[in-house]
């Protein structure tokens, strides 16, 4: 449905509304449908006038006609027209419920929510809508549910009932498409299936929503390191609809003008700001933080400007006829705003946020921006960077170096020299009619002169503005020194990578061939890392922070990376370097669009991200001559990823033709490459030894040469009409895609590691996978502090990525093992898991898991057998005793996890056990120790296949428990009598076996009477009996007191011999099973179980 056509909606559900009410007059116009062969007109609109009723004619025809095609019957055609109308009515209701706030009405959706998918609990529903769901050529009406962890949609239209629950995490594609037959629906892409939704009231509403909360649930699931820091949606139980759009509003708030994350956006007041340079009232928005008041332009370009609150002296009521306000700073320079709607309760509410009161007698104007005497605003300025050096370390460095390397002669007046003071000039003049500072006016005409370049006086200065890196610096003074003393003589892996690559940093430049540029690169690159060990350091930090600290100061230059790695380039200097690959794919994405003859060449977009990669870790700084590349991060300071993906379209563009021409990837490559090497700055007055350095191959280059201002000028005369708006919503849906194909590439490297070892088919063992993983998330979804959710590291090896503790294993077990119908099923969930759980965390990894159901679908008698007796022996034998006698051998979730964390002694070495706990990966997170993973590594290789003999001997009350256990195992089975009388059997026969080894072994000792071996033989036989919980504890107690006066054990060689002499038995565990059935099942029933527990 076209949200365009809102208007009309609106005007058409009056009608509808009129046509229910049966006291309302009879309106001259209206629309009829009518059934062929039927003598009943449903009546869909009326209006008052010829023109109303056909607006709602044109609606009706562009958004539910063209649907009717698909039909085969009439009274298909009438059933969902009627489905439809109706929904629209509701969806109509349920809009003016939600702006009043009505909660009996959203009760009775999460009633029916609750009541259709029967989700836990805590499943929080977020907000709901009428839609169509296409299944095939065919629409379905119903309703669209949109919670917390699930998109969920119910049909029962004609008998039939349509029910689709899909969680957040599974969705690799949500966009809004339109085509012939769907105006404008949305599709979901979830595990390769495609998912459409038509027919929204509001659609714009609800693509946005969707999208919020599938990038959530990516985030708190598969990114934990970026969610942990985010206290707003760390609790999924506080989401709400109006919570989510007003923190998409505030995202979009502090990104447009470079505030910190923290900000978030308290009121918008539609006003008009007297521009004094242009004499005029622009109208915009006045937007409201906690700490900033800042203003925009209708058109978001022409005009915008940005006020801490820190820095008014005053807030006053002007000009009370036209609704005014003025905001006065330091510096003598106030803001008028007017038609400022309740401009008194603004007044008094700004004054109150800034400390201050109204004073008369202050001396700013309000209609000049600035004072004339653009020297005070460079002394004031320069006194607001230094108020944060004061007592600073006399380590951290206070001078940008390239200052101290190359410093301005000011007696050269070369042709280079006078451009550049010509262009110091036109930005001297900028600051007398826009102010300098935070708060300087930022017009089309700031914008132009970026794209011609900053000089290099000015380049730090203008720089920390941009990036709003100077709201940091200004609201943290002396962070930046007492970090350095903190991180000095730190050792990390991070600093060891910090180390390696100090000198690999601009190396042809002098400032990084002397310990000056090394030390203060070293300094701000470790201090970054002790502020954020998430992210650490990473490969390409240290070429940006190399050219920030040329053109910044130390402490300038720190506050500059952490605007680059915490807000402008989100996600990029981490593990999996998420937000390169997110803009790589926006890249690819604005490829297809622009130079489509390309794509339509280059069959395989991988390509572009190949050769882009760099690009936009680095801002073009490796692989553009260092006088080109700082125009380059001028523009990306100023314009954010636009600028990047800008320049990047038209580096591809210039070079059109000869990459049409390319046969190969290589050979496209070499164009690029020799493309990079012309690349010039004709005007910089850097001096030709850097120049030549940075340019090696100017001399071998047959390229002709291209002027880097002139290439940015094409970038946004061709490209400058891509929205900043656009490129954030480009950035939501590939984002999905992205970290998707992350996890597919996990999943295959799991796969491919895991089946060496199991017999389980390619398909079976995938589906495995996919349910292990689900579970691992079904315990996220509803904890707000799941110790799952903390176990999940991207950083680990691919197998130790998804882990599961012994709850969530009891639940797989239960649905997926072929002994899951034991009476004492618990315990064997138990003591599996802690025969897996070999290193003692409490959690077991996918191939563990898939070993062992192996082991039980794919296993001989004999593995299956030793599986079996190892369950009942040290250390994944454990006494169990549920706490409540009415559950039988069943264990509430808080007995399993303390009967999981028990340590037993095992027989393993002490040493071996040792090892086992240091694996590489819980050395701590500081440092990993690689030569322990290899070790590791060798040791699994060369691992003997484990030897029978090995194996302790099984005590007296661990053998009475596997009786017990293979009596359960037989429960059901065909050949139940028979089994039984087969146990009896072999355990009257083993009974005896060990009397006579141990008259044999001890010929002094006294022998065991006749009655003591038949009281040993009794007990044991009492013990495979089903016992009440009390009769069962005392003879336990019984039981263990006699243990010490005569024990007795058997070998696994002495079990396996005596089984293999009963053919029933053999028959039971060599009987083929199949997992798949047990697999479907799981898949169906997975949610459900997990809402049980």
């Amino acid at each position: 449905m076209n949200p365009d056509s809102r208007m009309n909606v609106g005007l058409l559900m009056g009608t509808l509304d009129a046509v229910l009410d049966s006291t309302s007059k009879v309106a001259p116009f209206r629309i009829l449908h009518q059934t062929p062969d039927s003598q009943v007109y449903w009546s869909i609109a009326c209006g008052a006038s010829r023109e109303e009723i056909t607006e709602h004619w044109d609606w009706l025809e562009h958004n539910v006609m063209k649907t009717l095609s698909v039909f085969d019957s009439n009274e298909d055609v009438t059933s969902f027209v009627q489905g439809k109308i109706r929904g629209l009515i509701a969806e109509e209701g349920k809009g003016s419920f939600i702006q009043e706030e009505d909660p009996e009405k959203f009760r009775e959706a999460i009633l029916k929510f609750e009541k259709c998918f029967g989700l836990a609990e805590q499943e929080k529903l977020v907000t709901y809508y009428s839609c169509s769901y296409w299944r095939g050529r065919v629409p379905c009406q119903g309703w669209l549910y949109l919670s917390t962890n699930f998109l969920s949609f119910y049909s029962f239209l004609l008998g039939a009932e349509i029910k689709l629950v899909i969680s957040w995490d599974e969705i690799s594609k949500l966009e809004k498409t339109s085509n012939v037959i769907l105006t404008e629906s949305i599709h979901v892409c979830s595990r390769g299936e495609d998912h459409y939704f038509s027919m929204f009231l509001h659609i714009n509403e609800t693509f946005l929503l969707m999208e919020q909360l599938a990038n959530y649930a990516v985030r708190r699931l598969f990114d934990k390191e970026t969610f942990e820091s985010d206290l707003v949606l760390h609790d999924p139980l506080q989401i709400t609809k109006r919570g989510l759009e007003n923190r998409a509003h505030s995202e979009q708030f502090s990104a447009f003008f470079r505030l910190p994350k923290e900000e978030t956006l308290q009121e918008v007041h539609e006003c008009f700001l007297w521009v004094p340079f242009s004499h005029f009232n622009t109208l915009g928005k006045m937007c409201i933080s906690e700490n900033y008041v800042c203003f925009a332009s209708q058109d978001g370009s022409l005009c915008s400007i940005i006020i801490p609150l820190r820095e008014v002296i005053a807030v006053e009521k002007a000009d009370p006829a036209n609704k005014g306000v003025s905001i006065s700073i330091k510096g003598k320079r106030a803001f008028r705003f007017t038609e400022v709607k309740d401009f008194e309760h603004l007044v008094a509410k700004l004054r109150i946020r800034s400390g201050t009161t109204s004073c008369p007698h202050h001396t700013a104007s309000t209609e000049v921006a600035t004072t004339s005497d653009s020297d005070n605003l460079v002394d004031y300025y320069e006194g607001q960077l230094m108020a944060g050096q004061k007592g600073s370390s006399k380590t951290v460095s206070t001078e940008a170096l390239m200052t101290v390397f190359h410093p301005q002669d000011a007696d050269n007046l070369d042709s280079k020299m006078l451009k550049e003071k010509m262009k110091e000039q036109s930005w001297n003049i900028l600051f007398v009619e826009c102010g300098r500072g935070v708060s300087m006016f930022r017009t089309k005409k700031t914008r132009d002169l970026v794209l011609r370049g900053i000089p290099e006086t000015l380049r730090g200065e203008l720089w920390l503005l941009f990036s709003g890196a100077v709201n940091d610096m200004a609201t943290n003074p002396g962070y930046y020194t007492e970090l350095v003393e903190k991180s000095l003589g730190t050792c990390t892996l991070a600093t060891d990578e910090i180390e390696r690559d100090l000198r690999r940093s601009l190396p042809e430049h002098p400032a990084f061939q002397s310990d000056t540029g090394i030390s203060a690169l070293r300094r701000v690159l470790t201090a970054y890392a002790y502020r954020n060990p998430k992210i650490g350091y990473c490969q390409a930090m240290n070429i940006l922070t190399s050219v920030l600290l040329l053109y910044a100061k130390e402490e300038e230059a720190f506050w500059l990376l952490v605007a680059v790695c915490e807000r402008m380039l989100p996600d990029y200097f981490n593990r999996r370097i998420i937000g390169a690959l997110v803009d790589q794919a926006v890249f690819e994405e604005l490829i297809r669009d622009h130079l489509s003859q390309l794509t339509d060449h280059m069959t395989d977009m991988t390509f572009f991200s190949s050769i882009s990669l760099s690009w936009f870790l680095t801002l073009f700084i490796s692989v553009l001559p260092i006088e080109s590349a700082v125009s380059v991060v001028d523009c990306f300071f100023y314009d954010g990823i636009k600028a990047i993906l800008q320049l990047g379209l038209a580096v591809l563009d210039y070079n059109m033709d000869k990459l049409l021409t390319c046969k190969d990837d290589a050979e496209a490559v070499t164009v690029l490459s020799r493309f990079f090497d012309s690349v010039t700055n004709k005007d910089s007055p850097l001096p030709q030894a850097v120049q030549q350095a940075s340019n090696l191959n100017d001399t071998k280059s047959y390229h002709p040469k291209v002027d880097i201002t002139d290439l940015i000028r094409e970038s946004n005369e061709k490209y400058g009409d891509i929205r900043y708006e656009d490129v954030e919503s480009m950035r939501c849906r590939n984002r999905l895609y992205v970290i998707q194909t992350l996890e597919v590439t996990t999943k295959q490297n799991v796969l491919r590691v895991v089946s060496q070892d199991v017999k389980f088919s390619p398909s079976d063992l995938e589906e495995l996978y996919e349910l292990f993983k689900k579970e691992h998330f079904l315990s996220c979804y509803w904890s707000a502090n799941s110790p799952v959710l903390r176990h999940h590291d991207p950083s680990l090896p691919y197998l130790d990525q998804y882990r599961i503790d012994c709850q969530q294993f009891r639940v797989l077990y239960h649905l997926l093992s072929p002994w899951a119908h034991c009476a004492n099923r618990d315990s064997l969930a138990l003591w599996t898991f802690r025969l897996l759980d070999e290193n003692a965390d409490c959690l077991i990894n996918f191939k563990e898991f898939a070993c062992a159901l192996d082991v039980m679908y794919n296993g001989s008698f004999t593995d299956k057998l030793k599986l079996l007796f190892k369950l009942h022996i040290p250390p994944a034998f454990t006494e169990v005793e549920s706490l409540s006698p009415s559950k039988g051998d069943d264990l509430s979730k808080e007995e399993l996890i303390h009967f999981s964390q028990l340590n037993v002694s095992s027989p393993v070495d002490s040493q071996e056990a040792d090892a086992l706990k240091r694996s590489p990966e819980k050395a701590g997170k500081e440092k990993i120790d690689i030569q322990a993973y290899l070790k590791q590594w060798q040791d699994e290789l060369l691992k003997k296949e484990e030897n029978i003999k090995d194996l302790p001997r099984m005590n007296q009350f661990q053998f009475i428990q596997f009786s017990k256990t293979l009596y359960n195992l037989f429960h059901g089975d065909p050949e139940e009598e028979l089994l039984y009388w087969a146990i009896a059997t072999v355990t009257s026969l083993l009974l005896k076996m060990e009397e006579v080894g141990r008259r044999l072994q001890s010929p002094t000792s006294p022998a065991k009477s006749p009655a003591s071996a038949a009281e040993s033989s009794t007990d044991s036989q009492n013990m495979l009996k089903r016992d009440s919980a009390p009769e069962q504890t005392e003879r336990r107690s019984v039981h263990s007191t006699r243990r010490d006066c005569h024990e007795w054990s058997f070998a696994f060689e002495q079990i396996l011999a005596s089984l293999l002499n009963e053919p029933a038995l053999v028959r039971f565990f060599e009987k083929p099973l199949d997992i798949k059935a047990k697999v479907e099942n799981a898949k169906t029933s997975q949610l459900k179980a997990r809402t049980r527990v």
